[in-house]
This record gives structure tokens, sequence and C-alpha cells, in this order.
């Protein structure tokens, strides 16, 4: 941080979209960098909800200048921590670009306003649960803070497979009673039954508790497919299998384009009657293939480190470690 120079930090509602642009453009390029991901799309939707004051979180500023922000959104008695970046130490007329970016400068401003975050959620009322995933970060950036505020921490990997060269289209082999067919918008409600079932005592329904119930995965569904959570949702790569006789699905994989030449799977799942039959290999290299098609050149995912099925499943399929990052997950003890 530059000597002599304070850091105010502030409600996040006192700000609109001009103050913070730079910041997220910034922001922006390090996602491009990193993780392959265009954040244009969701720069814009912040942006949106800033010139509405309805972003709950916290603001840095240096001599006038927004350097940094944090913010959560609420859910009920949870809250979930959106993102932290933070860029300080530049001259309010230099360019706010990553390669003029001060790291271990922006890392203490980035842990202040964690802190404030920090300390207004677990103090709230009301917010029963705080869960965080900041996929920006490396793993190890902000683990300690969050340990000493009685996080738990998971560690999870951020895959990419290329495809250039390599994918021609796959032939499946399903039993007489499946059928693959592409994604519905009525099988949104199914898929909700599918992925709670699906993450029954799985250690991501922990990290997400979303995953525990048929009205949580739902929302978890709407912010995929119909809101732009994760990139812009493909209908090609998203496909499901479903039962014929009783129409229930099986198994699904959802895709999103987060960049023009990179797809994301957002949600694989199978039926857990219905493992270690070849499905979720089939829908990864159907989704690969589908990504192709539009001109994709990688496809990514993200799995938790402790799961290791699935991580040596996506090792084979040819995807490889790109970033590891930190889930953080804090839950009030029960009240007496």
């Amino acid at each position: 941080m530059t000597s002599g120079v304070s850091i105010d930090i502030l409600d996040l509602r006192h700000f609109s979209a001009p103050h913070l642009r730079a910041l997220l453009e910034a922001e922006g390029e390090l996602w491009l960098r990193r993780l392959h991901w265009d954040y244009r799309s969701s720069s814009r939707l912040l942006l949106q909800y800033l010139d509405n004051h309805m972003l709950p979180g916290y603001a840095a500023l240096e001599s006038g200048q927004v350097i940094g922000y944090t913010f959560c959104v609420y859910e009920e008695t949870k809250a979930v921590i959106g993102d932290v970046f933070a860029m300080p130490g530049l001259p309010p007329e230099a360019p706010l670009s990553i390669a003029t970016r001060a790291a271990e400068p922006a890392h203490r401003v980035e842990e202040t306003l964690l802190q404030h975050l920090l300390e207004l959620l677990l103090n709230s009322p009301h917010v029963d649960r705080v869960e965080s995933q900041l996929l920006l970060h490396p793993t190890g950036a902000h683990t300690e803070l969050f340990h000493q505020a009685g996080f738990q921490i998971f560690r999870r990997l951020f895959m990419l497979q290329p495809l250039e060269g390599r994918w021609s289209a796959p032939h499946f082999d399903l039993p007489p009673e499946l059928e693959l067919r592409p994604w519905r918008e009525e099988d949104l409600a199914p898929a909700a039954r599918l992925i709670c079932e699906a993450y029954s005592r799985h250690p991501d329904s922990y990290i997400n508790d979303q995953y525990r119930s048929v009205h949580g995965s739902l929302r978890f569904l709407h912010n995929i497919v119909r809101y732009a959570g994760c990139g812009v949702f493909s209908t090609q790569a998203s496909h499901v299998v479903a039962d014929r006789a009783t129409r229930e699905l099986v198994a699904l994989v959802l895709g999103s384009r987060v960049s023009p030449q990179c797809g994301h799977i957002t949600q694989i799942c199978v039926h857990s009657q219905y493992r270690r039959r070849g499905l979720a290999r089939m829908l990864l290299a159907n989704a690969a293939s589908q990504f192709l098609r539009q001109g994709v050149s990688e496809v990514s995912l993200t799995v938790t480190q402790a799961n290791t099925e699935a991580v040596e499943l996506y090792r084979s399929e040819g995807y490889d470690t790109l970033h590891v990052f930190d889930a953080a997950v804090w839950q009030r003890e029960e009240r007496g």
C-alpha cells in the first residue's frame, strides 16, 4: 500500500456504475488471463445492481478513487460472498490494468474489505450460514482470514480440456430403457429432483446447500439456465438422459459459453442407481462435441479436490488442472 496514503472503507451502496467501471474492467482482464472467461456480462450485471444501489458490500477508496470492492447476496438466512477484488496504489490518472497491478498491496486491501464484510455477516442475527467460492483467487490467498473467522475450507480445482484436433462426433450405446436428448425448458423441475438426489450426502452439498433440497436445486438451475449466472447457457451443449417409461431424468450435463473460445460444464450429475455405467463419460464427450461444433476450442469445469473419483474421470477425459481455489463455509452453531 502506498506509504502515507489512507484507505477508506465505505458501504458499496453509496456508489454507482461510473465509480467502479474501470475497476471491473481491470478485474475482467484477470478473469480472461487466468480462467479464459469473458467477465463483461458479469460486470454489466454488477453495474446494474450498483446503479440501483442494491448490492450489499464495501468499497475501498484511496484519494477519492474506488480501488477495491467486495459484495455479497442474501438468500433467506444465508449470505454468499460473491467477490473481492482490489487494485490499490495507482494514481487516479493511471490506467487500471493488470500489468501495473501492485499484488501485495492489493492483497492487503482485499483482506481489509473481507474483514469488514465478515464482521458484518457473522454479527448479523438473521444470517446463519455464509458461503464463499472466490473462483478468481488462488488457493491460500485468503485462507487464513477465513480460518480465523471459523470457516471450513475446501480446495477446488478449475480444470480445462483443449478440444482442437482431438474430437470427432461420438457414438453412444445406451440401454434400450434410456434415451439421450437435448435439454428442454420443461426439464427444470425433474432436473432439480435429480440434482437433489445425486448430491445427497455428497461433499458438495456442504459447500453449496442449494443441493440439499429440490427448491434449492431449482434456484441453482434458474441461475444457470435463465439468468446467465455462469456464462451464457448453451442448449446445444446441454443434454439429459431420461427413463423412457417414467420420463424421469437419470443423468444430465449443462453447459455455458464463458468466452468465444471457452465453454464451461456448469453441472453434470448421475442418479445414484445409474452410476458406473459410463453415463457421465458419455455426457462429457457429448458436451465437448457440441461445444466444438460451436467453434469452441476448450472446455472447463470445477470439481472439489476431495471428490477423487470425479477428478480421475475428468483427467481420463483430457482435463488438466489450470487453477486451484478455495470454497469456504461458515455455519452458525445452533442457538439454545
